[in-house]
């Protein structure tokens, strides 16, 4: 009997461990899905900013964030430089994430 009670304890910690991973996993996954969100949007907004593409800019980065199932929180665009926020949940847990997206910096010599 102890080695049954044991046995039993053994597989209810490695299922514990399993679904802990799971969750964290699913986590790491949703958080990097939306940073993808996030650059794409910012692109798309640099994009309409610089011309390559009609449209306005944050409707561009929304259309965006909200194809790759996120919400866009926050859209600032100054010059061609695009900076956005999107936020999105995974498991009742939010998160949010930034990219910016432009021309690059010019070095002065």
């Amino acid at each position: 009997m102890p080695a049954s009670v044991s046995t039993l304890g053994v597989i209810s910690v490695v299922a514990g461990l399993a679904v802990a991973l799971a969750v964290v996993g699913g986590a790491t996954v949703a958080a990097e899905r939306l940073a993808g969100t996030a650059d794409a949007a910012a692109l798309a907004a640099a994009d309409a900013a610089s011309g390559a593409v009609s449209g306005v800019p944050c409707d561009e980065a929304a259309r965006v964030a909200s194809a790759g199932e996120a919400t866009l929180r926050e859209c600032d665009v100054e010059g061609l430089v695009a900076t956005i926020t999107v936020g999105g949940a995974y498991g009742g847990i939010s998160f949010d994430a930034r990219s910016r997206a432009g021309p690059p910096e010019r070095s002065s010599p």
